[in-house]
């Protein structure tokens, strides 16, 4: 645990999305046929509508495990949860809905999202890599000054995936390797993000 790297304050929080108004957002923007942020082309469309579909395939079928929720319920501390997306980003379509989920299992953490591109500076605090990679989980105490722990913008296994195929695509194209990861998240079925988010949740634990 340690201070926050930015200041988050009450009125940044206040501003951010709770899960189902993202999911309503994210709809609203699918109508429009436009996404967030400044990028408006076509392919940026066409992640936001996949997004969106994903969403609501996971709101429906993503369980969380029993060890993880009898974890979640010892949480005895309030806790913000602050995640940094966009509505067009794949990897948050994929794990948002489940972060929401536990989020949801304990009425003393407090989930909220906020738009990347709309927040600069918070998201170069809290870089991958020296990239502006998302979604970004930033966990932190109520009093909004401690930093509890940070996860994202993927499973390991999908970071050293793509830093692979940054290194060498062995002839994969660029949606062939999209095509991918996503299968890769429906067979997963978010155990990877379980294994690894149970220690961070279980290092804020106050006895």
């Amino acid at each position: 645990m340690k201070s926050l790297r930015y200041p988050i304050t009450p009125e940044l929080l206040a501003g951010g999305f709770s899960y189902s108004q993202f999911v309503e957002f994210t709809e609203q923007l699918v109508l429009e046929n436009r996404t967030s942020g400044a990028n408006q082309s076509e392919d940026y469309l066409s992640y936001t509508r996949m997004c969106l579909q994903r969403m609501v395939r996971w709101n429906k079928t993503s369980k969380v495990s029993e060890e993880l929720k009898q974890l979640l319920l010892q949480v005895n501390q309030s806790q913000v949860w602050l995640i940094i997306t966009e509505a067009w980003c794949g990897d948050g379509a994929q794990s948002i809905p489940h972060l929401a989920k536990l989020a949801d299992l304990n009425p003393l953490i407090m989930l909220k999202i906020v738009l990347r591109d709309e927040h600069p500076d918070l998201m170069d605090a809290y870089l991958t890599n020296g990239a502006r990679s998302i979604p970004k989980l930033v966990a932190m105490a109520a009093d909004l000054q401690v930093e509890l722990f940070t996860w994202g913008p993927k499973p390991k296994y999908l970071l050293d995936r793509h830093a692979a195929f940054k290194q060498n695509s062995e002839g994969l194209t660029y949606p062939e390797f999209l095509e991918e990861i996503h299968l890769w998240y429906a067979k997963n079925k978010h155990k990877d993000l379980e294994s690894e988010i149970y220690p961070l949740i279980s290092s804020t634990l106050i006895p």
